[in-house]
């Protein structure tokens, strides 16, 4: 898997920049728990120019935040991942042989299929990971983005950065 070969890179959000657990206040408000460390790869990625967009069934404001602080695009609430995608490959001109889906579970599954390059942690369900083409070695949630930008795709952060 090369950098060059990628146009796209399309994230599920729960179990991928977390670790799928949410915590929950007596007030009612939800809270997860997200890796810094992902930060420096998604501004790696802006540097080289690669898209990303940010997938979530949910629809909740900790997803906006996040994404607004990593400075992605953000979609929630979305019914149908597969007609999320298409939409966004017809919309932008790409090919879905050089999109990168990086899923955790089985709501991922058909999304994940459309795609030419599938990445999942460690921890994600089974069925996911056989049909992805890296499983990385680090669970949802803790540093993922990071693992697959700095190790899998080889790309150095100080020459790229700095």
């Amino acid at each position: 898997m090369n950098i060059d070969d990628i146009e796209i890179f399309i994230l599920d959000f729960d179990g991928v920049l977390t670790n799928n657990l949410v915590y929950l206040n007596e007030l009612g408000i939800e809270s997860v728990v997200c890796s810094r460390s992902d930060g420096l790869a998604f501004d790696v990625l802006r540097k080289l120019n690669k898209p990303v967009y940010l997938l979530s069934t949910e629809k909740n404001l900790v997803v906006s935040e996040r994404a607004k602080k990593l400075k992605i695009h953000s979609i929630q609430g979305v019914k149908d991942k597969v007609e999320s995608i298409k939409k966004i490959i017809d919309d932008n001109g790409f090919c879905f042989e050089n999109a990168l889906y990086l899923g955790n579970d089985l709501n991922d599954y058909l999304a994940m299929k459309l795609c030419g390059f599938r990445v999942c942690p460690a921890d994600s369900h089974s069925k996911i990971k056989e049909i992805s083409n890296i499983i990385l070695n680090k669970k949802g949630g803790d540093g993922v983005v990071r693992e697959l930008v700095e190790e899998v795709l080889a790309i150095d952060f100080i020459k790229t950065l700095y």
